[in-house]
């Protein structure tokens, strides 16, 4: 689009390039700027300027004045047919550039939640800064002439001169900090129990169900197999109870809030109800965003609430189990005084349902912890071995003061 110079608008500058990942931010930068040649918008040269700076290896495409549809009042987007445009890969194809206000475009665009989300996050960081999204989405063009669904690539952050930051908006370090959430102890716990959790689950199974070895059905010799198993079955146990133990002696000890027992519970005011509400919403992907924790969010506090009540059960239904062996002993035999009330085969299926239960919930954290990863970038996933999470500057989670 070519226009008169406007000696009282603003000057403009670009910063730096945010990609979904589809394209480079050199690419996205050149689709930003492509416009007629001598054009002078505003944005077409402060994006120009930007891209030659930064990338001088990629020139900014030339577009004919018919091949331009500029934004207007009612659409807050610019549609620009792109020629011949040189890939990453080489090859040259025809493309309809979409470039404009982002929210606009995502309504226009069908974009994945995560992608959604990945994107507004990154923009409310230079939004906060001074900067604002340039969102661009392209879609190809056939030979005869046909232009296919658009795709979201990114944005440009575009601000005033006089007002826009320095500094690059995503690199170096200024834009997140690191905070240290789990304790040293928290950490340790954690993989005990995963470590413990494991060996009683595949002990346990073979007890159920042994599934490899001798077997006395075939006249073979058993030997001792199975008592091994059970005395490493027992042994893992204990040791689960003495974790369990101590990470209950420290849910009303410890200095550390995230390891009391205040911080398991999410329903403490009506501001944590509200909140556990929009998180379930976003879980089922009827928000598109959740209130931001820096440790676990309402669902997941009520969540492990819930599993630490579930390894209650089991290891009281173990103990009872183990129990069973030693009625000569009083305390042995009030320990096992539920197996009196059901029976050793009820008990025993209970037993094993909690287990399985409680690797559904394995499987369903693990997932849930790598899908957060991904779409938050926060380091939650390695946090369980170095304690800390990174954080963007600026943001003001529920459960601490504004990261500076």
């Amino acid at each position: 689009m070519t226009t008169a110079p406007d000696k009282s608008s603003v000057e403009l500058v670009a910063g730096t390039a945010f990609s979904l990942g589809r394209m480079s931010d050199g690419r996205i930068m050149s689709l930003a700027a492509a416009c007629t040649p001598g054009s002078a918008d505003p944005v077409d040269c402060a994006v120009g300027r930007a891209l030659r700076d930064s990338y001088p290896h990629i020139c900014v495409p030339e577009v004919d004045p018919g091949d331009t549809d500029p934004a207007c009042p009612s659409r807050r987007y610019s549609l620009t047919r792109v020629r011949n445009y040189q890939m990453e890969d080489g090859t040259t194809k025809d493309l309809v550039v979409m470039r404009g206000d982002m929210e606009s475009m995502l309504k226009k665009v069908k974009v994945r939640r995560e992608s959604s989300s990945v994107l507004r996050r990154n923009a409310a960081v230079g939004i906060k800064r001074g900067w604002r999204p340039l969102a661009v989405a392209t879609a190809p063009v056939d030979a005869d002439d046909k232009v296919g669904d658009f795709t979201l690539q990114g944005f440009v952050s575009v601000g005033a001169a006089d007002t826009a930051p320095q500094e690059d908006l995503f690199s170096g370090p200024a834009i997140f900090a690191r905070i240290n959430v789990w304790s040293p102890s928290l950490r340790l716990q954690h993989w005990l129990n995963v470590f413990l959790v494991f060996v009683m689950s595949l002990t346990g199974f073979y007890i159920m169900d042994p599934f490899f070895g001798p077997s006395s059905y075939d006249g073979a010799e058993t030997g001792f197999m199975m008592g091994g198993i059970r005395m490493l079955h027992f042994t893992a146990g204990f040791c689960w109870l003495v974790v369990g133990l101590f990470r209950i002696w420290s849910a009303f000890t410890s200095r550390d809030r995230y390891l009391r027992w205040s911080y398991m519970w999410p329903l403490k005011s009506k501001e944590d109800l509200r909140n556990l509400g929009r998180t379930v919403l976003c879980y089922t992907f009827i928000r598109t965003e959740a209130p931001m924790y820096l440790g676990h969010n309402p669902l997941q506090q009520l969540t492990y609430t819930l599993v630490y009540c579930l390894c209650g059960l089991q290891a009281l239904t173990g103990l009872a189990l183990f129990g069973m062996y030693h009625q000569s002993n009083w305390f042995w035999a009030l320990i096992a005084t539920p197996t009196h009330w059901v029976g050793v085969s009820t008990l025993r299926l209970v037993h094993a349902l909690i287990m399985f239960l409680m690797w559904g919930f394995l499987v369903g954290h693990i997932y849930l912890v790598f899908r957060a990863d991904s779409v938050e970038r926060h380091g939650g996933l390695s946090a369980m071995i170095n304690g800390g999470v990174w954080v963007k500057r600026g943001t003001k989670p529920v459960d601490a003061p504004v990261i500076e």
